[in-house]
């Protein structure tokens, strides 16, 4: 049974890639990016989002876990997160473009300045609260209240917040802030692709944190 989910988890990804490499998928998966970009930023991040996050467990636990974890609430959240990026990528992209016009940033005619800039904004205002966001909705799902009530300051106690810092906060430096300086020189409608690809990243990294999590509380308890 986990020969058979490995399979599966590497057969999607190549799929996914393959339909990168060969033109005629390629010409069809863009056009389908512009036309329906909200739908498609969707499916993107729902779908590699999710790879990340059952990779993450399947890295630290040895074994896959699709049951009991309410998967599709998962799904949801990622899907979600993906169409907030269709938007946030032109959103700091025409912002740096605007602000380097004016001279209120340096570098403008430069490329690899530019896609740096773009990044560094991203990260600076957006990636972090993005994460926050994302493992407060991780924590109702594991409660079983992502459509309850949300307890918000509750789970704000309860999350553990030096792995944060640590873990998912030190990952925007030497990580995404690089990644995403080299996905902003890539034509536009590659970015949410290469984004969502990057998400199965995001996904095990915030997976590990998180399991790290759970089992420093779980060695507390012990003692």
């Amino acid at each position: 049974m986990d020969f058979v989910g490995t399979l599966i988890w590497c057969l999607i990804l190549i799929a996914v890639l393959l339909v990168l490499l060969f033109p005629g998928p390629r010409s069809d998966f863009v056009n389908l990016t512009q036309n329906y970009p909200y739908p498609m930023g969707m499916l993107k991040f729902a779908l590699l989002g999710t790879m990340g996050e059952l990779i993450s467990w399947k890295i630290i636990t040895g074994k896959w876990r699709i049951r009991n974890i309410r998967i599709w609430q998962k799904i949801l959240v990622w899907a979600f997160l993906g169409f907030l990026f269709v938007a946030v990528f032109p959103l700091f992209s025409f912002g740096v473009e605007g602000l380097m016009k004016t001279g209120l940033l340096a570098g403008e005619g430069n490329r690899f300045i530019t896609a740096f800039w773009k990044s560094f904004f991203m990260q600076a205002i957006f990636a972090f609260p993005f994460m926050i966001f994302h493992r407060i909705t991780d924590t109702l799902i594991d409660r079983g209240e992502l459509f309850k009530k949300w307890k918000l300051i509750d789970v704000y106690k309860n999350i553990d917040w030096e792995n944060m810092f640590k873990i998912v906060g030190a990952a925007i430096v030497w990580f995404w802030l690089p990644v995403h300086t080299a996905n902003f020189l890539l034509p536009p409608e590659f970015r949410l692709i290469t984004a969502a690809l990057l998400a199965i990243v995001l996904g095990m990294i915030l997976g590990i944190a998180k399991r790290i999590s759970v089992k420093k509380k779980e060695a507390l308890w012990q003692v």
